[in-house]
C-alpha cells in the first residue's frame, strides 16, 4: 500500500515575510487543511471543499456601497 502524500502548505501572498504569518494552508482531496503557521506540528483543521469554498468567497467580495 503506497502511503499519501504529505500536504504541500502554502501561505497567503498578503503574508509578511516577518514570520509573524498566522497560519497556512493546504488542499488535500475534498477540501483543504488549516494551520498555525508558527506551530507546524500542532493540530490542523479539516474543512470541506464546499464550506471551504464559500469562505474564500466571501472574502473576496466587495462591500456593498
Amino acid at each position: 500500500m503506497t502511503s499519501p502524500s504529505a500536504p504541500q502548505w502554502f501561505k497567503s501572498s498578503y503574508s509578511g515575510g516577518s514570520g509573524t504569518e498566522c497560519v497556512e494552508c493546504a488542499r488535500v482531496g475534498g477540501g483543504a487543511l488549516i494551520r498555525d503557521s508558527k506551530w507546524t506540528g500542532g493540530p490542523e483543521i479539516r474543512v470541506q471543499s464546499g464550506p471551504w469554498r464559500l469562505f474564500l468567497g466571501a472574502l473576496t467580495q466587495r462591500p456593498a456601497r
